[in-house]
């Protein structure tokens, strides 16, 4: 959907528009992998309706497999890296970065999200010490739930936004919210944007997706 670079400075540069993630798979994983998005989340945390137990069907080799766990260990984050051939994990709980570092050690190649969820305000400097220790960061509404909450933040926060880090933008994402993403991407606070995280808002029940919305979604988003 879109290319992303790092110039001869390390300085992030953006073109078009953000790659898209599609979290909470479980029912109708093939017919979503045919809209061909860059990334698909299967989550391994069990409380979780959407909790992923299956055998993952072939898919294409251009569409990235994430695992999202919540306070989970290394040993079993490694054990679903290997079983799922998962090319990333994302950290929707309480890691340290201390965590984060070594599963970067003993998961090498792959991609590490680290979660931070966000109100109307939100600390930046707890992101300091994740800076080399993750790939990416994912900022989510914060919620009842580590996600899936069904609402958005206010993405006006990530003005202030510190860092270089390029990151997952979630919470809450619907057709509804197109118009304020194409705002958003047009505003400074975007300038990291990497790519956009979907999931609740595309649900016919959970872990089963609507994939004519995901299409519109798509469709209008590329518009852009």
């Amino acid at each position: 959907m879109s290319d992303y670079y790092y110039t001869q400075k390390k300085e992030f540069k953006k073109i078009g528009v953000p790659k898209l993630k599609i979290c909470g798979m479980n029912l109708n994983i093939s017919e979503v992998a045919s809209l061909t998005p860059d990334y698909l989340g299967f989550i391994f945390w069990k409380p979780s309706k959407r909790c992923f137990k299956e055998e993952l069907p072939e898919l294409p080799h251009n569409i990235k497999k994430i695992g999202v766990f919540v306070n989970e260990t290394i040993q079993e984050i490694l054990y679903k890296i290997q079983d799922h051939n998962l090319v990333g994990v994302q950290l929707h709980g309480k890691e340290s970065p201390e965590f984060c570092r070594e599963l970067q050690k003993k998961a090498k190649g792959i991609e590490i999200i680290k979660v931070f969820s966000i109100r109307n305000e939100f600390n930046f400097e707890v992101l300091k010490p994740f800076d080399d220790v993750c790939d990416f960061f994912l900022f989510d509404t914060k919620g009842k739930l580590p996600g899936g909450n069904g609402y958005t933040f206010e993405w006006s926060v990530l003005e202030k936004y510190p860092s270089t880090k390029p990151f997952f933008l979630s919470g809450g994402i619907g057709i509804e919210e197109v118009d304020k993403i194409k705002s958003f991407l047009q505003t400074s606070a975007s300038k990291y944007c990497y790519a956009l995280d979907v999931n609740s808002k595309f649900e016919i029940e959970p872990g089963l997706k609507d994939t004519d919305k995901l299409k519109q979604f798509i469709d209008q988003i590329k518009s852009s």
